[in-house]
């Protein structure tokens, strides 16, 4: 478990420090709820409430994703996140094909999004975790952590071709628009961050501290989409040695236990946070996807439906916990930040991590929505959807939104409800070369 620990400190959920949770948030203004409603039109209301946060919420400037719906962290309101942007973007596109938003203003908010990038702070032509929404600068996610920040940046460039893929017209918006994606796609040196040929991908490099964060990323856990870019480049490629020695090559990679008699083939005993199988698949299309270490359908269900079978189980015998309330993931929490699973507990439940399971479980997932909704109401529905977690042992619920969790909420539960952004990700022709490179099978790759 330690190194599970250190897995998860320097990932996304490195939050806990200077979290501020007594500043007045979106959702603390009750918002209207509808009665009665059917499961299709309730999806409705949820998916357009929840993309607001990316859409009424951007930062004026940058058009870019604020990093939260309250002030923390000493940096004040001009906090953008990379990661949390290119969800964001995914988001955009479902409001888009929804006809929540125009195609030719949604067109035109992205090229202004990606007209800020292109003048951004980047390191190698990977960005920064962190970025000062109005000027572009690094705003450093740690002392050391102020350069390049390889994860955040495949989360960004997950969500930027499936625009690519999406805003195909013939336009001088559109035409450009996919012209600059790809020129920041092509920027991007992937092989750099091998750290001089080594076979692995490191998370981190700064220009005032080098490689001072040394963090190699292997697997299993939420980096994935990484290694597919990392492959899928034309310019700056990794090869597939970097992925099998890599990525693939931990004392937590394997599993092939089963927990509550589901077999988990990958990963930490009982799954870990469930965004491990969110974030990555936002775009990659688990369906049919194969490598020579797991099923990620398999992988992704059981991870989830281990999850759902902790909290119906609820050892620790937390309050609310059950059939219609459950999902432990990385979130905001009663005491700062942290990433809850079946093996770190203390009764917050996220929102997030159920509703972002629809593809998984959707019958279990509609059940938690409803209980969301109805049952818990005003409680966590406010300006921007679902608060962002809430502990009724405990009598808290969250005063924020976070956009790395809003943002897979819309996503996922589209790809459930269509698969939008799958077919545009997985359609994307480098990703298939990448997917290829690897080793990967899949429905689109074959």
């Amino acid at each position: 478990m330690k190194k599970y620990a250190v897995i998860l400190l320097v990932s996304l959920c490195l939050f806990a420090d200077g979290v501020a949770q007594n500043n007045k948030a979106a959702i603390a203004k009750p918002i209207s709820r509808q009665a009665n409603l059917t499961d299709s039109a309730l999806l409705d209301i949820v998916q357009q409430q929840t993309f607001k946060y990316f859409w009424d919420f951007a930062h004026p400037v940058s058009g870019m994703a604020r990093e939260r719906s309250n002030i923390a962290y000493n940096y004040g309101e001009e906090v953008v996140t990379t990661g949390g942007t290119g969800f964001g973007i995914m988001a955009t596109i479902v409001a888009t094909q929804r006809k929540w938003i125009g195609r030719d203003t949604a067109a035109k908010q992205l090229l202004k999004l990606v007209n800020f990038l292109s003048k951004a702070d980047s390191y190698h032509g990977v960005f920064a975790h962190w970025l000062n929404g109005a000027t572009g600068k690094t705003i450093p996610f740690s002392r050391k952590d102020d350069g390049a920040d390889l994860v955040e940046t495949a989360y960004l460039f997950q969500g930027l071709l499936c625009a690519r893929q999406y805003f195909t017209g013939s336009n001088n918006v559109e035409s450009e628009l996919r012209g600059k994606i790809n020129w920041l796609w092509n920027d991007i040196e992937w092989n750099w961050f091998t750290k001089g040929g080594e076979d692995v991908l490191y998370w981190h490099w700064s220009p005032n501290n080098g490689w001072a964060m040394n963090f190699p990323v292997r697997g299993y856990n939420e980096c994935l989409i990484m290694y597919v870019l990392a492959a899928s480049g034309e310019h700056y490629p990794v090869t597939a040695a970097v992925y099998h020695r890599g990525w693939a090559q931990s004392n937590f990679f394997n599993n092939g236990k089963k927990f509550y008699n589901f077999k988990l083939p990958l990963g930490f005993d009982y799954g870990g946070p469930l965004f491990f199988s969110q974030y990555s698949f936002l775009g990659l299309n688990p369906h049919g996807l194969k490598d020579e270490y797991a099923d990620y359908w398999e992988q992704n269900t059981n991870h989830t439906l281990i999850n759902h079978a902790y909290c119906v189980d609820n050892p620790k015998d937390f309050k609310g916990y059950g059939e219609s309330c459950w999902g432990l993931t990385a979130s905001d929490t009663y005491n700062g930040y942290n990433a809850y699973s079946p093996t770190n507990d203390e009764g917050t439940i996220s929102p997030t991590a159920a509703l972002s399971a629809f593809p998984y479980t959707p019958e279990y997932s509609m059940k938690a929505l409803r209980h969301f909704y109805y049952d818990l109401g005003n409680k966590i529905w406010g300006k921007y959807g679902f608060a962002d977690a809430f502990n009724e042992t405990k009598n808290w619920y969250a005063q924020s939104n976070l956009a790395i969790d809003e943002g897979p909420i819309v996503v996922m539960i589209e790809n459930y409800r269509s698969g939008l952004l799958w077919n545009l990700f997985m359609g994307c022709p480098e990703v298939k070369g990448g997917l290829k490179k690897l080793g990967f099978q899949s429905a689109v790759t074959k």
